[in-house]
């Protein structure tokens, strides 16, 4: 089955002309994407449930908005792309429970998108199979109802990526070109350089062929997804070599560096790996995370022997170029890294298992279809075992940032006020204050900054187990909150 513009589709009529937007074919054809984005969303509530405090980068990206809190250090790597996702309910709403919901209501709809992008490329059969093995990964739905950036790059890279193989089949459409800016524009509006990385086999694709008009939609969803990123790098960093550089020092230095270990580490339920130590988890696990790649390669032979190889080694590129800088260049690991590369393989990996499971002729294999439908069985266990412990930990990590927040307000620590060291950050959002570092990733102000604050408002410095208090704060009142220090000044 060649690829070009009068091939048969996998999925499509063999007769005839395909059924327009609003026929009840296609209609039928969406609705097993329907119900897979409202079982995710539903499930997002159940699971991870919508009283989940904020956690530290949530808290960065929602005060940017927020009307009721000050705005946290927004570092270099950031973008404020997700910012002005969560800025509906987040900019006149102090509710989590609220933003939770809708943010997982979003991400079920943006599930949906990203699943109809391929239509046509794939039967249904497979692209609902490759949706809903997305969406019950452990990582997914912890952080579909979560300010942050990851799962909005794979929701882009599926839109991105299933509209550009639509465009290079029918090169005379504009639907699937205008679907391509809108997933390239995505991505580089929540994580400008994670945009980059997965579309360059598009884009070395696009100038090998010299498909001049899918250059400039690729090119196009770039700019208007991550201008607003490079005007300000101009605008605070002194270029985009500048803000490049310092997003590289926030993030340890890029570089040659293995990191597949750490990403195997962190499978067991660790939403930040840094530093990454400890024992890896069992086997059961990580297995999955060994068979994605084999099952990649059987999809890509089967599409071989099919004659449709680009719709699947396009992908499979696309989720190799957005893993490599997680998984070689940095020196430490969260799961969520990974999520545009799953959401890619996503779609081969259905179309192997379906061919591990089925006969040509349309009937079960013997020995293949048990042992898929085994596979997946104990696949999902796992994925809900180690999201309920994920669920659970964070709950209790968060509820200890609550905790330090009520005792500054019993301490006269309320706003306007000012919180610095150690997890000052979500302390300080917790707290309604402004946060603050001397130094470090997050550093943004100086130690006779924070003495002239302190005759002003009041400000308390936090000294996380066994640290040692800041020079400017040894003389403050000390008070002990569980396990942390928290030294107040006296007024004026």
């Amino acid at each position: 089955m060649a690829d070009g513009a009068h091939t048969t589709l996998a999925g499509g009529r063999r007769h005839g002309t395909a059924p327009g937007p609003g026929t009840p074919g296609r209609r039928r054809g969406a609705l097993p994407f329907a119900a897979v984005a409202a079982v995710f969303t539903l499930a997002q509530l159940v699971l991870v449930r919508p009283g989940l405090a904020l956690g530290w980068d949530e808290t960065v990206y929602v005060s940017q908005v927020a009307t009721h809190h000050p705005a946290a250090f927004f570092s270099a790597p950031r973008s404020r792309g997700v910012s002005l996702l969560v800025a509906p309910v987040a900019s006149w709403s102090s509710s989590t429970a609220l933003l939770r919901v809708y943010l997982a209501v979003l991400s079920g709809a943006g599930l949906y998108l990203g699943m109809r992008a391929w239509r046509g490329l794939f039967p249904v059969r497979v692209l609902t199979t490759a949706g809903a093995f997305f969406a019950t990964l452990w990582v997914t739905l912890f952080y579909g109802p979560q300010a942050m950036p990851n799962y909005w790059v794979a929701i882009g890279a599926l839109i991105c990526v299933g509209c550009f193989l639509r465009a290079r089949r029918d090169r005379s459409g504009r639907a699937a070109l205008w679907g391509v800016v809108a997933g390239v524009a995505l991505m580089a509006w929540v994580r400008p350089t994670d945009a980059v990385w997965v579309t360059l086999p598009l884009l070395v694709l696009a100038v090998a062929r010299r498909h001049g008009r899918m250059l400039l939609a690729l090119a196009g969803g770039l700019v208007a997804g991550g201008g607003e990123w490079v005007i300000e790098a101009y605008a605070w960093y002194g270029g985009l070599g500048a803000r490049l550089e310092e997003a590289s020092r926030v993030q340890g230095g890029l570089g040659l560096q293995i990191a597949v270990d750490d990403q195997l580490r962190s499978l067991g339920g660790r939403a930040l790996c840094r530093p990454c130590t400890g024992s890896m988890p069992p086997l059961v696990v990580t297995l999955w995370w060994f068979l994605l790649p084999v099952l990649a390669l059987v999809a890509l032979a089967v599409a071989v022997r099919a004659r449709r190889t680009a719709r699947t080694l396009v992908p499979l590129a696309c989720a190799a170029t957005a893993a490599l800088p997680y998984l070689f260049m940095i020196g430490y690991a969260a799961p969520r890294f990974l999520q545009p590369a799953y959401a890619l393989l996503a779609v081969p990996v259905a179309d192997a298992l379906w061919h591990l499971a089925r006969r040509p002729d349309g009937g079960w294999r013997r020995v293949g279809a048990p042992l898929v439908a085994l596979g997946l069985a104990g696949h999902l266990a796992v994925q809900l075992v180690v999201l309920v412990y994920l669920v659970d930990r964070t709950a209790a990590g968060r509820e200890e940032w609550a905790r330090a927040a009520d005792a500054l307000h019993r301490l006269g620590v309320r706003p306007p006020c000012l919180v610095t060291g150690h997890e000052a950050i979500p302390i300080g959002y917790y707290a309604g204050c402004s946060s603050g570092a001397i130094g470090g990733n997050n550093g943004n102000t100086t130690a006779a900054e924070i003495l002239d604050t302190a005759r002003r408002i009041p400000v308390a410095a936090v000294t996380g187990p066994g640290g040692t208090p800041p020079a400017y704060a040894r003389t403050w009142s000390p008070h002990r909150v569980d396990d942390l220090d928290i030294r107040v000044a006296s007024p004026g």
